[in-house]
């Protein structure tokens, strides 16, 4: 049986992303090109289903239990003709926790923890900041939600999670996806051992 297909997209932007803060996994809602993103990826993902013969009827739909990543999904069924709720959420999607960092801005976490801050630049898989995670636990835990899936599916999360699910699927690496940027309003289609982004 072949592995199901994940349509994965990352939720649209926060204010805290407009300012280079660290979310991990506060709560902050999305802004106006926020859910103008979410509603782009909704329109690709309808694209998608158009030219591929796809059913929605035959496809989960699953979120991160966080706001940002919620409102992106409902946003993205608006765009496909869905009603809003009518989606699971996982906390194994949730995004990778910075603890003590959530908040700061990179230049400010380098001010207050100069020697911390270099060590995960140079080893940000394993490197967890303060009271948070490291990419590896990230990765187990998306590892295991792979698992679990039984059936394509359209999955909206985070940046680090779907770092973590490419390395895991052995897509990247931990060095090439420690720094790769994740498009917000994109739809990233794991597929057949491959992956391919629609923006």
């Amino acid at each position: 049986m072949s592995a199901p297909v994940i349509y994965y997209i990352r939720h649209g932007e926060t204010s805290w992303n407009a300012e280079g803060r660290l979310q991990g996994v506060q709560d902050i809602p999305l802004n106006d090109l926020g859910r103008e993103q979410a509603a782009h990826a909704g329109n690709i993902l309808a694209d998608l289903f158009a030219r591929d013969g796809r059913d929605t009827a035959s496809l989960a739909f699953v979120a991160s239990p966080l706001i940002r990543a919620r409102s992106t999904m409902e946003l993205v069924r608006g765009e496909l003709r869905l009603p809003p709720p009518g989606y699971a959420l996982d906390d194994r999607l949730r995004e990778i926790g910075y603890g003590r960092w959530e908040g700061s801005t990179l230049a400010q976490m380098q001010v207050a923890d100069p020697e911390l801050f270099a060590q995960r630049q140079t080893e940000k898989w394993t490197v967890s900041p303060p009271g948070g995670e490291s990419y590896v636990a990230v990765q187990a835990r998306v590892t295991d939600w792979y698992a679990s899936v039984g059936a394509d599916t359209v999955a909206v999360a985070h940046g680090g999670t779907a770092r973590a699910l490419m390395v895991a699927l052995g897509l990247e690496t931990p060095v090439s996806a420690a720094d790769l940027t994740i498009e917000q309003g994109a739809v990233y289609v794991f597929r057949d051992g491959g992956l391919e982004k629609y923006s």
